[in-house]
């Protein structure tokens, strides 16, 4: 297995050495010079969005509570399908950048926060990637016996260093290309292992008796595990996040055409939800023939390990280092675009060449990687993935997504309703999950069991109307 992973890898570098050869602009390194066909955004989209939150997050999640996690993806895939509508609109705007698109209608203040916004929630979900890497190399290093050298922090800072040095490389031109190979590889792997592991668990009969034995019947049901608020909690953070992706977004902009964006949105509801529903009903299977719980949090890392034959294993292990690596790529060269084009072209030097720019973007891509291994290390001993993951989609989905909506569709949104909404997310965010205020207005069992999202996509919402009519509807544009 560990030789398998490690070809993966020096696989990718491969790619990704050849690749810097045609970085020659700016376009080049963050919009893969404006050329993806239908079929490769499919691929890197589904590799994109296809992370750690669904590999770790949704599998940990359907190995606590069973077949009921198949409802998970369902915000995520909602959101794709309304992008379905909105992905030609961005191709022709022109633009690099969220943040760029919040300017053209509500001006430099809106833009700042939105940058602010951004690059705190991606380096977030980038730390979390880190800490998945290292949890994947620290197994497949440990997994053949003896005690290995690879400790879970050399793992995680071993993650971190490739995540990063990948991402300088080429920036998303080398990113989308291995993006396919990951997603085609991701596919077949999870097509295959599926059927296996239902026949180690012995079928539906066999998972019911082991559920039954471990006291946890109730896994094998597919309804009735949530209440309404636990799905809104669950499920509306990834629909917010992915309806204003910037990765997303980034890649309309790098399409090569508008009609290829809407062909392959459509494919890609498909794909996400074939995909989504194949890593929760692996995890849920597994879950049966694993009852110790402390394997729960990377359940499809400890099965790839013990459960499947050694080729497939390997490249099961192959297949999850790469979606983290694809994911945690694309999520540290957004925030470096973001700052390269929002922050120094707009207000240090607008008149950079090109070799300026990618010398400088590749420059932040390795300060923005050292600052999301220092939040790695931060969340090293935190709850699951799961839970992160929904406290990133929160912070970006509640902060961004209803001032970017409002900009492409509410022509009497105004700029001051745009920053109101995007400071309303943010705070309401974190204070609801790091500060007791809302404990001692609301009640210890209400914040308890409501997760931030619900509250901080509510008052952004009414931050943003009710400033937009506190200007009487006149809207203002940049341009």
């Amino acid at each position: 297995m560990t030789n398998i992973v490690v070809l993966y890898l020096v696989l990718l570098l491969g790619v990704g050495a050849w690749k810097a050869f045609r970085v020659k602009t700016h376009e080049d390194f963050a919009l893969a010079g404006r050329s993806l066909s239908p079929w490769i955004l499919v691929g890197t989209m589904l590799a994109t969005w296809i992370g750690t939150g669904s590999i770790l997050g949704n599998a940990g999640k359907a190995y606590e509570i069973g077949f009921g996690a198949l409802i998970l993806p369902a915000g995520g895939v909602l959101g794709i399908a309304l992008l379905t509508q909105i992905s030609g609109k961005i191709r022709g705007m022109d633009t690099f950048t969220v943040p760029e698109i919040i300017y053209k209608r509500f001006g430099s203040g809106a833009r700042n926060w939105t940058v602010v916004a951004l690059v705190l929630a991606y380096l977030v979900i980038v730390s979390y990637q880190y800490n998945a890497g290292g949890a994947v190399l620290h197994t497949i290093f440990n997994s053949e016996g003896g005690q290995s050298w690879m400790t879970l922090e050399r793992a995680t800072m071993v993650a971190a260093l490739f995540i990063v040095l990948y991402t300088v490389l080429a920036g998303l031109l080398s990113v989308v290309y291995t993006d396919v190979a990951n997603g085609v590889i991701m596919t077949l792997v999870l097509v295959i292992a599926f059927p296996i592991l239902w026949l180690k668990a012995g079928g539906m009969s066999g998972m019911q008796q082991s559920f039954i034995l471990q006291g946890n019947p109730e896994k094998i049901s597919f309804f009735g595990r949530f209440t309404p608020l636990q799905m809104i909690n669950y499920m509306l953070p990834p629909f917010l996040l992915v309806l204003g992706d910037a990765n997303m977004y980034q890649r309309f902009s790098a399409a090569a055409s508008r009609r290829g964006i809407s062909k392959a949105t459509l494919i890609l509801i498909l794909a996400v939800l074939l995909i989504e529903c194949l890593i929760i009903a692996t995890a849920a299977v597994s879950a049966s023939l694993v009852p110790d719980a402390d394997n729960g949090r990377h359940i499809l890392i400890h099965v790839a390990a013990n459960f499947l034959p050694d080729l497939l294993g390997g490249l099961f292990f192959a297949t999850i280092i790469g979606i983290i690596i694809s994911t945690a790529d694309s999520y540290l060269l957004v925030p470096a675009t973001t700052l390269m084009r929002d922050i120094y072209l707009s207000y240090i030097n607008p008149q950079a060449d090109d070799h300026r720019i990618v010398l400088y973007s590749r420059t932040l891509v390795i300060i923005l990687g050292f600052a999301a291994w220092i939040i790695s290390k931060g969340f090293a001993n935190s709850p699951g993935f799961f839970e992160r993951a929904l406290y990133a989609y929160t912070i970006y989905g509640a902060a961004i997504t209803p001032s970017l909506m409002a900009a492409l569709f509410w022509q009497g949104a105004t700029p001051r309703g745009a920053l109101y909404s995007i400071g309303a997310g943010v705070t309401t965010t974190i204070l609801w999950q790091e500060s007791p205020i809302f404990a001692w207005l609301l009640g210890e069992n209400i914040v308890s069991n409501t997760d931030a999202v619900l509250p901080a996509i509510t008052l952004s919402i009414l931050f943003l109307v009710f400033g937009s009519l506190w200007d009487g509807g006149r809207s203002a544009s940049a341009t």
